[in-house]
């Protein structure tokens, strides 16, 4: 079990990353292709990562030179995921590169006291070493990540309206007891049960950053050396993959003042029942507009426990954007 200590200055110091951290996407799923388990619900994205990775040539690289250093369900060294993942896939390349060589020997000495690593890693201290694990990541990342990041940008949005809606009606406590079914929040201690090892953080005042991961099947991780800024790395929930739309006649039924409603109301998370009152209608009529909003790729929902939670795609996003009325006009008048 790992258990996260909050102090009352810890909870007003709990922040959501609101961009995909590159580094930790790329482990989490190089442990997708290390498993079956969860497979049904990356079964699309396996099958093109695999013909990908086949295509260009890398497949012995992931198998010789990544997957050892990204042992699934067991420790992999913290430097291969740094904070400044969250800025985009450089920024946490050249963090990498610019972890110091007795931080990388000590962690790599970890990896091989937990899984016995193979010898060749203990020269990742050296520079050229590092520029090669540097660009198999970048390669890695450009074949198998970069083609869904509109996918997972889609679901990350809706992940973070979803803490929006809860931060407006329940709190910072709120957030924290809706991450997940492994995570309990019991003030003032956040449970990851089961998790693989027994551990106790103190955060003293130091807060959390919760980042929500595509690639992240049911087991939250977090980073192994407390002394490290604290982070907790969590899945999002998966429904089974369901075949997108991609005609257009769907669009052309958006025309009308209560589908308009329930887009605008989208922008920041919206509950079924919460899009029917901002849009004057009954809970199954604003059911049957959000069907139809989804199934044109304006919105996108997801289950939480006992509600469904309909936020913005990038694409509602921007039509929403490019149809705003002018000043001091309201629907209506």
């Amino acid at each position: 079990m790992l258990r996260f200590h909050f102090t009352s200055e810890d909870l007003t110091r709990v922040r959501v990353a609101t961009e995909p951290h590159a580094l930790w996407e790329i482990a989490v799923s190089l442990h997708r292709l290390q498993t079956r388990e969860g497979r049904w619900a990356y079964a699309p994205w396996f099958r093109t990562a695999c013909d990908a990775l086949r295509l260009t040539g890398l497949e012995r690289t992931v198998k010789t030179f990544l997957l050892p250093l990204f042992p699934r369900a067991s420790y992999f060294p913290d430097f291969l995921t740094p904070p400044e993942g969250t800025q985009g896939l450089d920024a946490g390349l050249e963090a990498v590169l610019a972890t110091p060589c007795e931080r990388v020997a000590r962690e790599v000495d970890a990896l091989g006291r937990a899984v016995g690593a193979p010898a060749w890693t203990r020269r990742l201290t050296e520079p050229d070493l590092r520029e090669q694990l540097v660009d198999a990541l970048r390669a890695y990342h450009r074949a198998v990540i970069a083609p869904h990041e509109e996918s997972i940008q889609e679901r990350l949005h809706a992940e973070r309206a979803r803490h929006a809606h809860t931060l407006f009606h329940a709190g910072t406590e709120g957030l924290l007891a809706g991450l997940g079914p492994t995570i309990r929040w019991r003030p003032p201690v956040l449970e990851i049960d089961p998790y693989p090892d027994h551990r106790d953080v103190h955060l003293d005042g130091r807060g959390l950053l919760l980042i929500p991961s595509y690639f992240c099947w049911q087991a939250p991780v977090a980073l192994a050396d407390p002394g490290l800024p604290s982070v907790l790395l969590y899945p999002l929930h998966h429904l089974p993959t369901t075949t997108p739309h991609t005609d257009s006649p769907p669009l052309n039924a958006l025309l009308g003042p209560t589908r308009a409603a329930i887009l605008r109301a989208g922008a920041t998370g919206v509950t079924t029942t919460e899009a029917a009152r901002r849009a004057g209608v009954t809970p199954t009529t604003a059911s049957h507009h959000t069907a139809v909003l989804r199934d044109a790729g304006l919105i996108t929902s997801h289950r939480h426990a006992n509600t469904v939670l309909h936020a913005l795609t990038p694409l509602g996003a921007a039509l929403l954007e490019n149809a705003r009325e002018p000043a001091g006009r309201r629907p209506g008048s």
